[in-house]
């Protein structure tokens, strides 16, 4: 084959690597089917399920409003539902002072339209053990705990939330009826009976963690989330056992 050849046979190969890649990474359109509040600053998004869509409990998205304006403004956002769902869900906290997606998606109405993406993400289930999340970092675990609500595999499995004030915890309710005693909250602002009132460190794990030989799931702003990694590290958490984003 003369280098002329070779050359042609490897732009050959690049376009159809990129038509490859192109397909792979198709956007979805989907309505908005329903918004309903969860919290006082988190609302949940009902869209439509493109055929065939499929994800790993854990994983997420990145989410466009499908506006001129905001088409090309990305956010990754975890899906809450599961498989078995018709429609997909999103459980988002708005936050008001960020200006993108995030700020925009409050002020949507039934009807209007998203655009997903792949699901991606680094965080499924492994296997029993403990999930311990900071605020909004429980999202990537709704949808694994729902999945295994479903199989009636929930076992022994613990989830730990750190929040400001009970009126932040996220789907109360539904994760006390999945976890009942395994459902540990703490709270950092208020104090409150039934709450543990100061943040998640190394004595605060020691007390509610008798095993460290079992898998670990943390998420979280960054910050939480490599205090949480170090702690768990130092307590005798193998590495390859703690289960990130990353």
């Amino acid at each position: 084959m003369t280098e002329s050849e070779k050359g042609c046979k490897m732009l050959i190969d690049k376009i159809h690597n990129n038509k490859i890649m192109k397909n792979k990474m198709k956007n979805h359109i989907v309505k908005i089917i329903a918004i309903e509040p969860v919290t006082h600053d988190v609302i949940r998004f009902i869209v439509q399920k493109p055929k065939g869509y499929k994800f790993t409990p854990g994983q997420a998205t990145e989410v466009s409003i499908n506006t001129p304006a905001l088409i090309n403004e990305k956010q990754p956002f975890t899906f809450t539902s599961i498989n078995d769902n018709e429609h997909l869900e999103f459980t988002i906290k708005i936050y008001d002072n960020h200006n993108g997606v995030t700020n925009e998606l409050e002020k949507l109405n039934q009807g209007d339209e998203l655009i997903i993406r792949d699901a991606w993400g680094a965080i499924e289930y492994k296997g029993e053990g403990v999930f311990i999340a900071g605020g909004a970092g429980v999202t990537p675990f709704i949808a694994i705990l729902r999945q295994l609500h479903a199989e009636n595999k929930i076992a022994n499995n613990k989830l730990i939330c750190t929040n400001k004030t009970e009126s932040d915890i996220i789907l109360k309710k539904e994760l006390d009826e999945i976890l009942g005693k395994n459902f540990i909250n703490t709270l950092t602002d208020e104090k409150k009976d039934g709450y543990d009132n100061r943040r998640i460190d190394i004595r605060f794990l020691k007390e509610k963690i008798t095993d460290f030989n079992q898998h670990f799931y943390v998420c979280g702003p960054p910050a939480f989330v490599e205090a949480i990694s170090e702690a768990l590290n130092s307590l005798g958490a193998k590495s390859d056992a703690v289960v990130l984003e990353k």
